[in-house]
């Protein structure tokens, strides 16, 4: 039975699947220099800041977009002209970086592990130690091409340790992951409404140290990204310089509320790890393999490989459980086939489990039997 009337639940790393009162936040006009609306702004961008304790250190830069013109704003505004970056690669997240970085005409040096390898402190200490140019350092901290997590804390230190600038992308950790602005030493960290705050996409947002923006001046090489105009302009008048996204705004703003009401970041990284464990028994009890071992995946999204049986497409797969109400996510991995099943949004272990009965009756009608994948050749 087709569930196309119904919103479908998506298992995906954003959009998520949003509360009822997030969705109502939204059916509301705004005028976008009215005090009423810049108020909002103001108290997003505090409450933003308290999750990660960043208060003191940190100011809260919004932009509108999504998370990736952040990424690049943030870069595009910290680096110097003459800076080299060095951008920690795992994933799809790590490559897009590091090639942004390059197209806005500053150096960068790419360390590549595999995907399911995370960068280790001891390999950004040999980095630094034997190129005394780099300047930055570019991290994902949980990459989603995979759900793999980076050891932010003490890639952070050995950072810092070095005198070296550390640009984190936390797209899709913060709000989940603990993460402490007071404890872990970073000049820059990214993130987006559309992840963990269970916010809808469209505006992303740069906690940049105060210290480290006003040096910032006239170092963008993008009007529109340039994050030291934006909190200059925003300290100065309250209001966005261009036209903000409105309706995200209040609905995260929205979203928020209900964040700190639920518990705040360890109830909602309780809630996606009862969702994650759900997922994970309900998916090898079919005889799937997850692509991470336990030690290295984070709470955010799975990664699984795809069944060796013949009859399997994806995009058979997809539309089945797609019609069953569940929205999954292809694979981004290049030498084996995957599919990704996402842990967050407002949903609970219950439709988790859900979902994993409506691949069981998928892979059932599909005459699928053999799920569990050959072992993948390197």
């Amino acid at each position: 039975m087709s569930n196309h009337d119904r919103d479908p639940v998506l298992l995906t790393p954003g959009p998520l699947t949003t509360s009822l009162a997030t969705k109502t936040a939204m059916l509301r006009d705004w005028g976008s220099w009215d005090a009423a609306f810049n108020a909002v702004t103001a108290r997003v961008r505090r409450h933003l800041s308290e999750i990660i304790h960043a208060e003191e250190t940190h100011v809260c830069v919004p932009l509108q977009g999504s998370g990736t013109f952040s990424v690049e704003a943030a870069i595009n505004t910290l680096v110097p002209r003459d800076g080299h970056v060095l951008v920690l690669v795992n994933g799809a997240y790590g490559k897009r970086m590091a090639k942004l970085t390059q197209m806005m005409g500053r150096r960068a040096s790419v360390f590549e592990t595999a995907d399911d390898v995370p960068t280790t402190p001891e390999d950004v200490d040999r980095l630094l130690t034997a190129d005394r140019s780099i300047t930055h350092v570019g991290l994902i901290h949980c990459e989603t091409s995979t759900g793999i997590e980076n050891p932010l804390q003490a890639i952070a230190a050995t950072v810092a340790r070095h005198g070296k600038s550390l640009i984190v992308d936390a797209m899709s950790s913060f709000g989940a992951l603990p993460i402490d602005a007071r404890t872990t030493p970073f000049d820059a960290l990214i993130a987006a409404s559309g992840k963990c705050i269970e916010g809808p996409p469209g505006m992303g947002f740069v906690f940049v140290r105060r210290s480290v923006l006003e040096k910032c001046e006239g170092r963008c090489t993008s009007l529109a990204l340039d994050l030291y105009d934006q909190w200059v302009y925003m300290e100065k008048t309250t209001q966005w310089r261009f036209t903000p996204p409105t309706h995200v705004v209040i609905a995260l703003d929205a979203a928020l509320a209900q964040y700190r009401a639920e518990g705040g970041q360890p109830a909602r990284l309780a809630r996606y790890q009862a969702n994650c464990k759900a997922l994970l028994d309900g998916m090898r009890a079919l005889g799937f393999a997850s692509f991470l071992p336990a030690a290295i995946q984070a709470p955010i999204i799975v990664t699984f490989h795809a069944p060796a049986d013949a009859r399997y497409t994806f995009k058979a797969f997809y539309e089945s459980v797609r019609d069953k109400g569940f929205v999954l996510y292809p694979g981004k991995l290049t030498q084996v086939e995957t599919f990704r099943v996402g842990c967050i949004g407002a949903i609970t272990a219950t439709e988790i489990r859900h979902a994993v009965n409506a691949v069981a009756d998928t892979l059932a009608e599909m005459g699928i039997r053999a799920v569990t994948p050959a072992r993948a050749v390197a």
